[in-house]
C-alpha cells in the first residue's frame, strides 16, 4: 500500500460520515476535458457567460452552433472507476451525501443516490420565459434539422459539450421555445450566474452533520465549490483534497494528495473493502 493510499483510507475511516464535493478532474478518465491546468489557470477561452447568452443572439448562435460538434462526446461519455469507487463507498455507508459540480450526470448512472447536482444537468434544456422543458437531445436534433450545413464540422472537444469550433455562426439558426418562442438554455448554471439557494442550503446542511469533507478533481477555483471548504473550516471540519495540481483551498487543508485520481481511489476502495 502506497502512503497516498494509506492516506486517504484513514482520512476515510476517521471520518466515516463524508460529504463528497467533485469537480471536472473524475471525468476527464470518461474523455469530457476539464476546465483549468495544474496551476489552476484556464486551459483555454473562458465558457459561456449567463449575461452574454441571454442579451446577445451571437452568442447563443455561436453556443448552440459549437454543441453540435461537443453535445455527442458528453452525452456518450460513461462512468469511470473513480465514479463506480464513490457508487461503492456510498453503499458502503461512508458518503452522506456527494456534492458535484458536473454537469455531466455520471454519478448517478455510476449508481451514486443521495447526490446533488450544484451546477445543474447539461441533458436538460429550459425555457428561461415559460419554464418549459425538454432534453438535450431533443435540443440538439432541431439544431442539426435547422442547420444541415453545420453537422459536417469537426473540432476538438472542450468541456461541458462544447467544442474548439470557430468558424462563421452568423447564418446559424438557433432552435426557440416550443410554446412561446423564448430563449432555450441548457439547465445548468452558466458562469456569471447563481447557484439555486436551495441547493446550497442541502448541501450545508449535510456538510454541517458530516465527519468531514473530501473534494475529489476540484480546483476549487470557483466559489460555489471553494464556499464549502470555507465553511468546512468555520466548523472545524476536517478537509481533504484529492486533485492534481494546487486548489484555492490548499490552506485550508488537512490532508492533500497531489496525485490521479482513479488509481488512488480504487486502491483505497480495494482495502476499505478487503478490511
Amino acid at each position: 500500500m502506497t502512503n497516498a493510499t494509506a492516506a486517504l483510507l484513514e482520512f476515510i475511516e476517521q471520518h466515516p460520515r463524508l460529504l463528497v464535493l467533485t469537480g471536472a478532474g473524475i471525468s476527464t478518465d470518461s474523455g469530457i476535458p476539464d476546465y483549468r491546468d495544474q496551476q489552476g489557470q484556464w486551459k483555454r477561452q473562458q465558457p459561456v457567460q449567463h449575461p452574454d447568452f441571454m442579451r446577445c443572439e451571437h452568442t447563443r448562435k455561436r453556443y448552440w452552433g459549437r454543441s453540435l460538434v461537443g453535445w455527442p462526446v458528453m452525452r456518450d461519455a460513461q462512468p469511470n472507476p473513480a465514479h463506480s469507487a464513490l457508487a461503492r463507498l456510498e453503499q458502503l455507508g461512508h458518503i452522506s451525501l456527494l456534492v458535484t459540480q458536473n454537469v455531466d450526470g455520471l454519478h448517478r448512472r455510476a449508481g451514486n443516490r443521495r447526490v446533488v447536482d450544484l451546477h445543474g444537468r447539461s441533458d436538460q434544456v429550459v425555457c428561461m420565459s415559460c419554464d418549459y422543458r425538454c432534453s438535450r437531445d431533443e435540443t440538439h436534433q432541431r439544431s442539426a434539422e435547422l442547420n444541415p450545413d453545420f453537422i459536417h464540422y469537426t473540432a476538438a472537444t472542450a468541456p461541458d459539450g462544447d467544442a474548439d469550433l470557430e468558424v462563421d455562426f452568423s447564418r446559424f439558426r438557433v432552435p426557440e421555445c416550443h410554446q412561446c418562442g423564448g430563449i432555450l438554455k441548457p439547465d445548468v448554471v452558466f458562469f456569471g450566474d447563481n447557484v439555486p439557494k436551495q441547493r446550497v442550503m442541502d448541501s450545508l446542511n449535510a456538510l454541517e452533520s458530516a465527519d468531514g469533507l473530501l473534494v475529489i478533481g476540484s480546483s476549487l477555483m470557483v466559489y460555489s465549490g471553494f464556499r464549502f471548504c470555507r465553511q468546512a473550516q468555520e466548523w472545524n471540519k476536517p478537509i481533504a483534497a484529492l486533485t492534481l495540481g494546487k486548489t484555492r483551498a490548499d490552506e485550508l487543508l488537512s490532508l492533500k494528495l497531489n496525485a490521479p485520481i482513479t488509481p488512488l481511489l480504487q486502491a483505497a476502495l480495494n482495502n476499505l473493502s478487503s478490511e
